[in-house]
C-alpha cells in the first residue's frame, strides 16, 4: 500500500482543513495516510478524523499568536508587544524549521503540499524520486504578485490541483509558456456525505455558512437582511449564521445594534450533522462572500436541495451557481438585485422547489465516490 502525506498548517477551523481532513478520510481506504500538521491549534481536530489516518504534530509549545501580537502594538503595551514578538519569532523558526525537517525525512511515496510556502519547501528539501504534488485553495483575484508566488512556489513540482476548470487552465498556460515541469489538474472539492433527506422548502428560514472573517461579507449579509426586514416588516423570515471567526463579537453587536437579536441568529462552530439539521429546514441560501476559490458550502446547501444566491465576486460561486438553474449569481455585488432575487424565491414557491430540485441533482456529481475516483486517477499516474 502506497503512502501519502498530507503537509496542513494546521488542524482547527477552516475550509482548507476541512478540505484536507476530508481528502485524508477519502484516501484512507485505499492508502497508508498521514497528515503532519505544523501545529496543534486545538487539542483536537475541528473536523473528525478517520482513525486509519495517521496524524502527527510539528510543533506544540505555542500556537500563532498574530492577533496577540496585533493587539499588543495597537494598545501600545510595550512588555506585552516584547513577549508577544519573541513568542511571534519563535513560532515562525519552528514552523520553517520542523517542516522543512520532516519534509526531508518523508519517506511517502506521495507528498501533498496545502499550502504556497510549504510548495516551496516541498521543491526544494522533498525528495525528488517521490511524487509531489501542491494543492491550491485560493484564488489569485487577477494579482499579479500572488499568480507569480504560487507559480514560482511548485514548478518544478510533479503536479498542481486546482478546484475549478477555470483556474486550472489559467495556471495550466503559465505553466507551458515558461516550459515549467508542473502538470495542472482540475479536481474539485467534494461532498463529504450526501444527505438522504432534503428540505422542503417551506420553512421560513435563510442560511449561509462560513467563516466569520471580512472577505466573507457576513457584515454586508446583515445589512441586505436589514434591508429586506424594512421592506417586509412583518416577515416571519429568519436568518441562520453559521460559522466562527475573528469577525464574530462585529457581527454579534452588528445585529444588536440593528435590533435583529429575534430575526438573526449566530450559532458559531457547529458539527456537520448540526449544519444539515439547519440547512434541512432551511428555504434559501446566500452567500455574500468577496472572493471563494470554490465554495463548498453551495454545494453542502444544494445537496440538502436548498436554492443558492451568491455574489459573482465569489469566483468559485461562477462553476457552482447556473441562473435560474439552481440559484442566481448576482453582479457588481447589488443589494438591490439580491433582495429582489430573494423576494422572488420566497413569493414563488414553485420556482423556489424547482431550483431546490435542480441544485440537488446538481451537487450529487461532486460525491465522494467522484472524486475519489479522480485523485486515484492522479495518484497512481506517477506508477
Amino acid at each position: 500500500m502506497k503512502k501519502v502525506t498530507i503537509f496542513s498548517l494546521h488542524l482547527g477551523f477552516g475550509g482548507i482543513e476541512k478540505c484536507v481532513v476530508n481528502l485524508a478520510n477519502l484516501l484512507s481506504s485505499s492508502y497508508d495516510v498521514e497528515i503532519v500538521s505544523t501545529y496543534k491549534i486545538e487539542d483536537t481536530p475541528a473536523f473528525d478524523i478517520n482513525p486509519n489516518v495517521k496524524v502527527r504534530y510539528l510543533y506544540t509549545k505555542y500556537k500563532p499568536n498574530r492577533l496577540e501580537w496585533k493587539n499588543s502594538l495597537k494598545k501600545l503595551k510595550l512588555i506585552t508587544f516584547i513577549k508577544e514578538s519573541y513568542k511571534s519569532v519563535l513560532v515562525l523558526m519552528n514552523k520553517k524549521n520542523k517542516t522543512i525537517e520532516a519534509m526531508k525525512k518523508c519517506d511517502s511515496d506521495i507528498m501533498i503540499s496545502t499550502r504556497d510556502l510549504f510548495n516551496k519547501w516541498l521543491s526544494i528539501y522533498g525528495d525528488k524520486e517521490k511524487y509531489r504534488i501542491a494543492w491550491e485553495h485560493n484564488h489569485h483575484q487577477n494579482n499579479p504578485k500572488y499568480i507569480k508566488k504560487l507559480v514560482n512556489s511548485c514548478s518544478s513540482l510533479d503536479s498542481l490541483v486546482l478546484v475549478s476548470d477555470s483556474l486550472r487552465d489559467f495556471y495550466d498556460k503559465i505553466m507551458k509558456e515558461n516550459n515549467y515541469k508542473c502538470k495542472c489538474v482540475y479536481i474539485p472539492n467534494m461532498l463529504d456525505d450526501i444527505p438522504s433527506s432534503v428540505s422542503s422548502l417551506m420553512d421560513r428560514r435563510i442560511v449561509s455558512v462560513g467563516r466569520l472573517s471580512k472577505e466573507k461579507g457576513f457584515s454586508e449579509l446583515i445589512d441586505i437582511f436589514k434591508e429586506f426586514k424594512e421592506k417586509h416588516p412583518n416577515s416571519k423570515y429568519r436568518l441562520d449564521i453559521i460559522g466562527d471567526g475573528a469577525e464574530k463579537n462585529k457581527l454579534v453587536d452588528k445585529i444588536y445594534n440593528y435590533g435583529l437579536t429575534k430575526d438573526i441568529k449566530v450559532h458559531g462552530f457547529l458539527k456537520k450533522d448540526k449544519i444539515n439539521e439547519i440547512l434541512n429546514k432551511s428555504s434559501i441560501y446566500l452567500m455574500t462572500s468577496f472572493t471563494e476559490s470554490f465554495g463548498i458550502v453551495l454545494i453542502e446547501a444544494m445537496a440538502c436541495g436548498l436554492p443558492c444566491i451568491a455574489f459573482d465576486s465569489a469566483e468559485g460561486a461562477n462553476d457552482l451557481i447556473k441562473d435560474d438553474y439552481n440559484g442566481y449569481l448576482i453582479a457588481n455585488r447589488s443589494h438591490e438585485k439580491m433582495l429582489e432575487k430573494l423576494e422572488l424565491l420566497i413569493n414563488d414557491k414553485e420556482k423556489r422547489i424547482q431550483l431546490g430540485k435542480n441544485a440537488r441533482s446538481f451537487s450529487l456529481k461532486y460525491s465522494s465516490d467522484n472524486i475519489k475516483k479522480m485523485w486515484v486517477e492522479l495518484l497512481e499516474k506517477r506508477g
